[in-house]
């Protein structure tokens, strides 16, 4: 009985350990707004955030995540861009990391022509500055 009890406890311990690795890597992954402004720096030439922010050579991003592709008034955007939209194509957080990998790859025909970034940790950190600035 001893034993089994202590078997048990053995195999709790050892759940525990591996919940509290897998919240502590799940930490590690999660996006930093701080670093993701400096990422930004990447996408200004092209796009804007914030306040005052305005159609550049790419659309505005404020409120970019939970918008449906290819909705930013005034932005004339690609046939591939407005086409993902209208399929229902909306940009989530797993939809921006996959899609800030290669842009053109993920979204044949669009027009940004950016290589994208290959950091996964880039992406997670880029996505979380974006949610700084709501619509």
């Amino acid at each position: 009985m001893m034993r089994n009890l202590t078997h048990a406890g053995l195999k709790i311990a050892i759940a525990a350990s591996v919940a509290m690795g897998a919240l502590g890597s799940a930490a590690a992954q999660e996006g930093n707004a701080e670093e993701g402004a400096e990422v930004f720096k990447k996408c200004r030439a092209c796009h804007d955030v914030g306040p005052d922010a305005k159609n550049k050579v790419g659309p505005l991003l404020n409120g970019i995540l939970g918008r449906k592709a290819g909705t930013i008034e005034g932005f004339a955007y690609s046939d591939a861009n407005k086409a993902s939209g209208a399929k229902g194509l909306v940009w989530t957080e797993e939809v921006m990391l996959k899609y800030l990998e290669n842009p053109l790859a993920y979204m044949p025909g669009t027009k940004m022509a950016f290589a994208g970034l290959k950091d996964v940790q880039d992406r997670k950190d880029l996505i979380a500055y974006l949610k700084k600035f709501p619509k």
